[in-house]
């Protein structure tokens, strides 16, 4: 039988074209460096976006080519979202947390040819320039400060383009859009490569009403950096339906982000586990009558929160969830494009119990359609979906890598039979919810029995005296290897190893479970991306 539909390729610039036809009165809210908001519509967003393809082609950008992005989240790095892909070039989002040889290296490893860069990081900049040679700088005049000698101003290279002249560069919906760095915790940082076809399906599967649920009414705070994982796939979400979107800028401190939710009310907003307990701590603090914040800010009812990149602690769920606010949590990777899985009530929990709710609403959630998954346990076996099983996670798909920019597929890192080795020990229940147990490298083996660090974790952050807690191994002569306990109490408050042991107890742990001690410290070492990075930990602790 011959085919019956057309063969029409998926396409960024499909979601672009409609953008600026059906929704050019949405707003785009930025947040600039002094804090003030400038305003754009869609259908400016449309032609800049054009204008800025159009003046890369000028600049003779080729297919395929890369162009780095050292950007905020903001309106002009929307722009780049689809601008450089329209032009038929790579756009590369640099990780502006790392370290500047870090960043030398991976625009280097990427053969990036221009970079767009916000000039509040000039200073940056200037730190890693001998170590890639860009061709062109543009910079984005973010704060209004006077440019470079020898750098292009971003606005200018707009107003001198043709937006209305511009032709979308020839592609097949393999060809690649953009291109995003892994964290390299366990060695260099290897370059996934998105291409129309992964970017448009991810983004389609990801909007679907029991995941991220986006509609054109939302207001939608994107506090994920772009230049990680693409923030979650949101910019290209909210593009497809026209939500509007309000960018925090490089102001992300609670009470930053605190004034931002009052001024602006989101009804869906994005952020990382870490961000969101600070943020909720401090508005509780806000709520006492003595607090100088009293009466500052305003939670927004019915407000939808996700959040991931690490495992959100249930009684974080619980805190938002006491203001009226649902954290839905979910699992991926900037190899998963990334939403892998997401937790949402399903109608077998329509009758469940509130704790029920909770318990199931702090697990990984179910995957996302289009994404197969599969536990492999040590004897090269799956593991049955019962609940209690683990395995290291495993999954396939239309929007996940095949396989690395320069490396290709590693041994370590993809199946003979194809499929993405996560690096993460899970489970999943009969229901197809997942739990992660832990990454691979941080699971704790004690005397021959497996402990979870993300389990203590998240029993020790719903003590009411800690504000954060991480677990890491250190050796032990008959054990092999034992819990400690990094913990971070909130201000004024106090806790013994004692103390914090009986808690643990209460929650059901079995007593060799419990951490062999306690190191009580002011802050919990952070990665790029907010995550606590337990490397540095280790090396504080080593023993």
């Amino acid at each position: 039988m011959k085919a019956t539909m057309m063969d029409t390729h998926l396409s960024l610039n499909h979601l672009l074209e409609r953008a600026g036809r059906i929704f050019r009165d949405n707003t785009i809210v930025s947040r600039l460096p002094d804090k003030s908001l400038r305003r754009h519509t869609y259908g400016e967003f449309y032609r800049r976006t054009r204008a800025l393809a159009s003046a890369l082609q000028q600049m003779g950008l080729k297919k395929g080519e890369r162009v780095a992005t050292l950007c905020w989240n903001h309106h002009a790095h929307l722009e780049c979202y689809f601008g450089i892909p329209a032009a038929g070039g790579v756009m590369h989002t640099l990780n502006l947390r790392l370290s500047p040889d870090e960043i030398g290296w991976i625009a280097g490893d990427a053969q990036d040819r221009f970079l767009v860069i916000d000039d509040v990081l000039l200073p940056l900049y200037e730190k890693f320039k001998h170590l890639h040679p860009f061709e062109k700088v543009i910079v984005f005049p973010f704060s209004g400060a006077p440019l470079p000698a020898g750098m292009l101003d971003y606005e200018q290279l707009l107003a001198g383009a043709d937006p209305d002249g511009f032709e979308y560069a020839a592609h097949d919906e393999h060809d690649p859009v953009s291109m995003c760095y892994t964290s390299g915790t366990t060695g260099k940082p290897k370059g996934v490569v998105y291409s129309h076809r992964s970017t448009v399906l991810h983004t389609l599967v990801a909007c679907l009403p029991d995941y991220c649920s986006v509609r054109n009414t939302d207001v939608v705070l994107p506090v994920t950096p772009m230049f990680h994982a693409n923030s979650w796939g949101m910019p290209y979400i909210a593009v497809m339906v026209g939500a509007q979107l309000v960018f925090p800028g490089p102001h992300l401190h609670p009470d930053d982000l605190l004034d931002l939710m009052t001024q602006q009310p989101p009804t869906l907003a994005l952020g990382v586990p870490t961000i969101w307990l600070s943020l909720i701590q401090t508005y509780d603090a806000s709520l006492k009558a003595a607090s100088p914040n009293a009466g500052r800010w305003t939670l927004p009812k019915g407000l939808r929160s996700m959040v991931g990149g690490a495992a959100v602690p249930e009684s974080l769920i619980r805190a938002f969830d006491a203001h009226g606010i649902w954290i839905m949590q979910g699992w991926g990777m900037t190899e998963t494009s990334p939403v892998g899985t997401l937790s949402y009530p399903t109608a077998a929990l329509k009758n469940a119990s509130a704790d029920e709710k909770y318990r199931r609403a702090a697990m990984a959630g179910l995957p996302v359609p289009l994404v197969d998954l599969r536990l492999r346990g040590d004897d090269g076996q799956d593991q049955p979906w019962d609940g209690r099983s683990v395995g290291e996670l495993q999954v396939r798909g239309p929007f996940i890598t095949g396989g690395y920019h320069e490396a290709g597929s590693p041994a370590d890192k993809f199946t003979p039979d194809g499929w993405l080795r996560t690096g993460d020990v899970a489970s999943v229940d009969e229901q197809g919810y997942m739990r992660i147990s832990d990454r691979t490298k941080d699971l704790i083996k004690s005397g021959g029995e497996w402990v979870s660090s993300v389990d203590l974790e998240n029993a020790l952050m719903a003590h009411p005296a800690v504000a954060e807690a991480a677990v890491i191994a250190i050796p032990d002569e008959k054990w092999s290897e034992r819990p400690l306990a990094c913990v971070v109490l909130k201000p004024g408050e106090q806790a013994s190893a004692e103390q914090l042991n009986a808690f643990l107890l209460d929650k059901s742990l079995a007593k060799w479970q419990l951490p062999e001690r306690y190191e009580f410290i002011d802050a919990v070492p952070r990665t790029s991306t907010g995550k606590f990075w337990k490397l540095k930990l280790r090396e504080q602790f080593p023993r």
